[in-house]
C-alpha cells in the first residue's frame, strides 16, 4: 500500500506497482480500481478542464490505499466548485487553477456502476489519519517515490521487478525486517503472519508438507496401479508393467503398487522378484491380505521349484516360512509333509 509522508527509501524497498509487471488488460485493472477504491482514499491527477461548475483531472496515481498502474487507464474525477476552498487573493476560488496543475484531492463519492468519481480539496473528506495531509496543488517532486519509480519504469521497461528491488536503498537496510514487521504490526515472538491458518503452531501433523507430498504422491501412484492393473486384464504385461514401475518412483512404499508388480512378477515366472515385492508391501503394510496370501502361494511355488532341483533343504524353508505367515494356508502344509515323507 502507498502512505503519504512515507516515501522514505531508507526504510524499505518502495516499488512500482506489481501490475507494471504483468500483462493485465487495461479493463481488468480499471475494473478492480473501481473495486478497491473508497471514501477518504487519496488520489492524485491532473487538471484536464475547468468549468464553471468545477473541475475535472484525469488521475494518474493513488495517494494511500492499495497502490495501483492507473496512469494509463484515463480515470477522470470531479471536483465540484463547493469543494473547492476559497483563497484570499482569489474571488473565483477555480480562478486559481490551471489546466495540467498536479491535484492531490480525497474521494468524495463513488459510483462504481457509471465508473464516476467525486473528490473534495478538503481535509474532511478524509479519515482522521490522513487528516493532516496538504491536498490541492502540489509539485512533481510531491509525487509518491512508487510512482516516480513506475515512470523511470516505463522509460526503461527492460527493468527486471528484482533488479529495481536490489537497487533500492531500502532493500539493503539491515533493519528492513524490524522496520517491516513494526509498520505491519507483527510480534516477532509469534509466527510472522497476521493470518491464524498460516502460523505454525496450529498446524496439525498432517498439514506440514512432507505428509502433504506423501498423501498425494500415494494418490497419484494409485492411478498409476490402477492403469496398470486394467492392461494386466487384458493381457497388456508390459504396458501394466510400466504403470507399477512408474507408481513406485511416485511413491516407493506403495503397497498396492507392490502387490500388483509382485502378482506380474509371478505370473511371469520370476518368483524371486515377486516374493521381494511381497514382502516389502507385507513390511508397509502388515495387514494387507492380498500381499500375505500372495507371498504364501509363490513361497510355495518357489519351494515346489526348489525340490524339483533337488535343494530340498531350501524347499523346507520356503514352505515354513509360508506357515509362519499363515499357520492355516494348506498348501504349505500338505508340501511340507510330502517332503518329509520324501526326505
Amino acid at each position: 500500500t502507498s502512505e503519504v509522508n512515507e516515501d522514505n527509501e531508507d526504510h524499505y524497498a518502495i516499488m512500482p506497482p506489481l501490475e507494471q509487471f504483468m500483462e493485465i488488460p487495461s479493463m481488468d485493472r480499471r475494473e478492480l480500481f473501481f473495486r478497491d477504491i473508497e471514501r477518504g482514499d487519496i488520489v492524485i491527477g491532473r487538471i484536464s478542464s475547468i468549468r464553471e461548475f468545477g473541475f475535472f483531472m484525469v488521475l494518474i496515481c493513488l495517494g494511500s490505499g492499495i497502490m495501483r498502474d492507473i496512469s494509463h487507464l484515463e480515470i477522470t474525477a470531479l471536483c465540484p466548485l463547493r469543494d473547492v476552498p476559497s483563497h484570499s487573493n482569489h474571488g473565483d476560488p477555480l480562478s486559481y487553477y490551471q489546466t495540467g496543475d498536479i491535484i492531490r484531492a480525497g474521494i468524495k463519492d463513488i459510483d462504481r456502476y457509471h465508473e464516476k468519481l467525486a473528490v473534495s480539496l478538503y481535509s474532511s473528506s478524509l479519515p482522521p489519519h490522513l487528516s493532516g495531509i496538504k491536498l490541492g496543488v502540489i509539485s512533481s517532486e510531491e509525487l509518491p517515490l512508487y510512482y516516480r519509480r513506475s515512470v523511470e519504469l516505463n522509460s526503461n521497461s527492460l527493468e527486471s521487478y528484482e533488479n529495481i528491488m536490489e537497487s533500492s536503498l531500502g532493500f539493503v537496510n539491515p533493519g528492513v525486517v524490524e522496520f517491516l514487521l513494526g509498520k505491519l504490526g507483527i510480534d516477532e515472538s509469534n509466527p510472522p503472519s497476521l493470518m491464524r491458518g498460516l502460523q505454525s503452531k496450529n498446524f496439525s501433523e498432517d498439514d506440514f508438507a512432507s505428509a502433504l507430498r506423501k498423501k498425494q504422491s500415494a494418490s497419484w501412484a494409485l492411478k498409476c496401479v490402477k492403469i496398470g492393473v486394467d492392461y494386466f486384464k487384458v493381457g497388456r504385461h508390459v504396458d501394466a508393467m510400466n504403470e507399477y514401475n512408474k507408481a513406485l518412483e511416485i511413491d516407493k512404499q506403495n503397497v498396492e503398487a507392490l502387490v500388483a508388480r509382485g502378482a506380474l512378477y509371478a505370473t511371469k515366472g520370476s518368483l524371486n522378484k515377486a516374493i521381494e515385492d511381497f514382502e516389502l508391501a507385507l513390511e508397509n503394510c502388515p495387514t494387507h491380505r492380498n500381499a500375505r496370501k500372495y507371498l504364501c502361494q509363490t513361497l510355495v511355488e518357489r519351494g515346489g521349484q526348489l525340490e524339483e532341483e533337488e535343494k530340498f533343504l531350501n524347499a523346507e524353508s520356503y514352505y515354513k516360512k509360508a506357515l509362519a505367515l499363515d499357520e492355516t494356508f494348506k498348501d504349505a502344509e500338505d508340501a511340507l509333509q510330502k517332503l518329509h515323507k520324501y526326505m
